[in-house]
């Protein structure tokens, strides 16, 4: 028998922030993840962290904490951290409206960004399609990670900064009955309390919370093209007027509704995949572009072309890619509440579900792990 005072169970990046947050407070923790790597969503993704997304107040503020983590991971343990920010580029004047707005309201509500005219924006940011360009809003805050660098080091990171960090990779949990956590190989864990961060898989071991949890799954498509030749950068992360009709953030611009209508007249197909595109560029010159919404019952096992070619029309509104060749393809599945910013139960004492902040764990995980524990203690 083994003992831990904190279990989390789930190692992707939830946990992963869980596991840091309750090793740094002093407490003996093991890491159960069942795959040898955590490879569902917190490694398919585009490796934001995005806080011009989140809704100003708890969410931008558990955001910047976040961003805090992200370089203090890259300093502590080499994590490749691109501190990139990210520009919207509008090319109508119902886009341009709503982040003149945007800007406009932004300094009452702590964010940090600016409205750039177009010979400025091209200026600092060459790769953007110039033609008929008419603004853009840029923010400093957003960074770049990859996903599958971060969710492989971090847990050895942890193992080599905490000695009472004990990783159980390759273990499934198949069971909790506070004190004690089972798993498939026999062992049984006491701990003083359990966390489970796997997503939507927290059904397996607490059905009737997940059924009454009202979450959904989501599937995304996505792909990459290969390095882009002569080390060209993109430079910030990218987006356009679909994500600014995509994120809640946004809602503070007045001018939000006539673009929402526009969208929905204009781009029938997009909005039925909940298509809204972006673009990053990793440190190995890839660029990462997506991604698309499907939910429960509209989500299929297999993935539509159709939504790769609306995805990549889009994008070439918006960027100039020396090289457009797509090397990868492939679909991540999240789960979200459609209310909160992550799910939360209880379902016994001192064993808490804390599951799926909604798409932006890498966003969000590790400011909404410092709050857990900061309330906990």
């Amino acid at each position: 028998m083994t003992r831990a005072d904190v279990a989390v169970i789930g190692g992707g990046i939830v946990g992963l922030a869980h596991a840091w947050a309750a090793a740094r407070r002093g407490h003996s923790v093991v890491l159960f993840e069942r795959g040898e790597q955590a490879e569902m969503a917190s490694v398919r993704n585009f490796g934001m962290v995005w806080p011009i997304g989140q809704p100003p107040g708890e969410r931008y503020e558990a955001a910047m904490r976040s961003r805090a983590k992200w370089l203090e991971l890259r300093d502590a343990a080499g994590l490749w951290v691109n501190e990139c920010g990210s520009v919207h580029a509008v090319y109508e004047p119902d886009e341009l409206a709503v982040i003149a707005d945007f800007a406009g309201a932004a300094p009452k509500l702590g964010i940090v960004c600016e409205l750039l005219e177009p010979a400025e924006a091209l200026r600092r940011f060459p790769a953007l399609n110039p033609d008929r360009l008419l603004g853009v809003l840029h923010s400093p805050t957003e960074l770049c990670v990859d996903p599958r660098q971060a969710i492989a080091t971090i847990p050895k990171f942890l193992a080599e900064q905490f000695p009472a960090v004990t990783l159980r990779f390759g273990t499934t949990v198949t069971g909790i009955d506070m004190p004690t956590v089972r798993t498939a190989t026999g062992e049984t864990w006491p701990v003083r309390r359990a966390v489970v961060c796997g997503g939507a898989d927290f059904e397996t071991l607490f059905p009737d919370v997940y059924a009454a949890s009202g979450m959904t799954r989501c599937k995304l498509q996505m792909m990459a093209t290969g390095p882009q030749p002569n080390g060209w950068r993109l430079g910030p992360h990218l987006a356009g007027g679909l994500t600014l009709a995509h994120y809640k953030s946004f809602e503070v611009a007045g001018s939000l509704a006539k673009l929402k209508a526009r969208i929905a007249a204009q781009y029938p197909e997009y909005v039925k995949y909940g298509i809204h595109v972006m673009a990053s560029q990793n440190h190995l010159g890839e660029v990462v572009i997506g991604d698309s919404h499907e939910y429960d019952a509209d989500r299929s096992i297999f993935d539509k072309a159709e939504i790769d070619e609306l995805i990549l029309t889009y994008l070439r509104t918006l960027v100039t890619l020396p090289d457009w060749t797509i090397v990868r393809r492939w679909h991540g599945v999240y789960a979200k509440h459609p209310a909160r910013a992550q799910f939360t139960a209880e379902p016994q004492p001192n064993c808490h579900v804390v599951s799926s902040p909604g798409g932006a764990g890498m966003t969000l995980a590790f400011g909404l792990a410092e709050t857990f524990w900061n309330d906990v203690r």
